[in-house]
């Protein structure tokens, strides 16, 4: 019986080790950091993209949805030039605003890349969640690139799919 008990607390020790509370949100980026500072005399180009991520799919039936991790990725495509981001909103399948990410200019340095990742637990973007991106660019930059990189795993089976994002202006 002693055995068992030490055994059944290994088991629960390991397992704990492993576990992320589903409170918890990691915040990647410090945003703060990254608050742009531009002369009002600069010239740039004003451009807003729209992006789908999914939180959830459809799995054999509309009453059967299966979690997903979505992973947002904001590309700079310019190799000289920084992009900026004025506003990242995150809505939900019924255009209902979940999250703003920052309240002022942001930079993305030159070929750089930023993610924001929603955990496979937070489902509140449901089966239409989507983004919109305000942006601005040196005139004769190249354009941002915004996707989004779906996956989830479960035992041997994996699923992933990409989306991208579409300028609306």
């Amino acid at each position: 019986m002693k055995k068992i008990i030490v055994l059944v607390f290994a088991f629960y020790s390991f397992y704990s080790c492993d576990h992320v509370s589903n409170d918890e949100e990691y915040e990647k980026i410090n945003w703060k950091e990254r608050i742009a500072t531009r002369k009002a005399s600069d010239s740039l180009e004003v451009g807003k993209s729209y992006l789908s991520v999914y939180s959830q799919i459809y799995s054999y039936s509309q009453h059967k949805t299966y979690n997903l991790t979505a992973m947002v990725s904001m590309r700079n495509t310019s190799a000289t030039d920084s992009l900026y981001l004025f506003k990242v909103d995150y809505y939900d399948t019924h255009g209902e605003l979940l999250k703003t990410y920052f309240d002022q200019p942001v930079f993305v340095r030159p070929m750089e890349t930023l993610d924001i990742v929603i955990n496979e637990v937070d489902i509140a973007g449901g089966t239409g969640g989507n983004f919109i991106f305000d942006w601005k660019t040196p005139i004769g930059a190249s354009e941002p690139v915004f996707e989004g990189v779906m996956t989830s795993t479960s035992g041997q089976q994996g699923l992933s799919f990409v989306t991208q994002a579409k300028r609306l202006d």
